[in-house]
């Protein structure tokens, strides 16, 4: 009587979508991330802020290249990282949370950034400071790279000195000392950048040292031999 009365509670509960049938409802290009084994970085996290640049017009193009992409997908491992580097901000400053601003690119927006170079009369000598060469690829192309900032216990983020996507020695880690020096970047803006590195290399990431806001979880050849490139 008792088994009678579970089978039939268990009949009555609603049935759980399975992982392929709740991902039919996203984005094509959501779905394409999900079918390679990429994941949603706040799944690792839910306390992860994400704020795609790419899917705005606040970057250095000027328009939404990403379109319905909204979330922010990484390779398990790095999601995995990234999980763990948010865990040691908020130990070391409570209340802050890592912000995430790009991740797992599509190799098709690659081209789109490579090309709006050309608008900003950028040489083709110094393109790839920049952008990767989409031919080669980014390490975003592989879901193994990303972009992010600091915010603050009420969601400011941290003055960094640059904007994110700021073309220019003054975005440079490698040139921190020689801007200060200059009085072109204060030492809290240094010091909130040095915090940031300070959580991601602990847990493995590589610092971009012409970018303040990359990090890649492993080198190129890595992860096109590992992952392979997101069409």
């Amino acid at each position: 009587m008792l088994k009678t009365a579970f089978y039939l509670l268990l009949a009555a509960l609603p049935a759980f979508e399975t992982t392929s049938q709740s991902s039919k409802s996203l984005p094509l290009i959501e779905q394409k991330m999900i079918e390679r084994g990429l994941v949603d970085v706040q799944k690792a996290d839910p306390k992860i802020l994400v704020e795609l640049k790419y899917s705005t017009t606040d970057n250095f193009i000027g328009r939404d290249v990403y379109g319905e992409l909204t979330r922010a997908y990484l390779q398990p491992e790095m999601a995995r990282r990234l999980a763990k580097a948010n865990a040691l901000l908020q130990k070391e400053k409570p209340g802050y949370r890592l912000l995430v601003y790009d991740a797992a690119r599509p190799n098709s927006a690659q081209y789109d950034l490579w090309d709006a170079l050309d608008h900003l009369k950028i040489p083709a000598r110094s393109k790839t400071q920049y952008v990767a060469d989409p031919r080669i690829g980014s390490n975003h192309n592989f879901g193994c790279a990303i972009d992010l900032t600091v915010v603050d216990e009420k969601g400011i983020p941290l003055d960094m000195g640059t904007k994110f996507d700021f073309f220019g020695p003054l975005a440079y880690p490698r040139s921190e000392q020689e801007m200060l020096k200059k009085g072109k970047l204060t030492v809290k803006q240094v010091e909130n950048r040095q915090l940031l590195r300070k959580v991601m290399t602990q847990v493995g990431f590589k610092v971009n040292t012409t970018e303040w806001w990359h990090f890649d979880g492993m080198s190129k050849a890595q992860a096109r031999a590992k992952y392979g490139m997101i069409p």
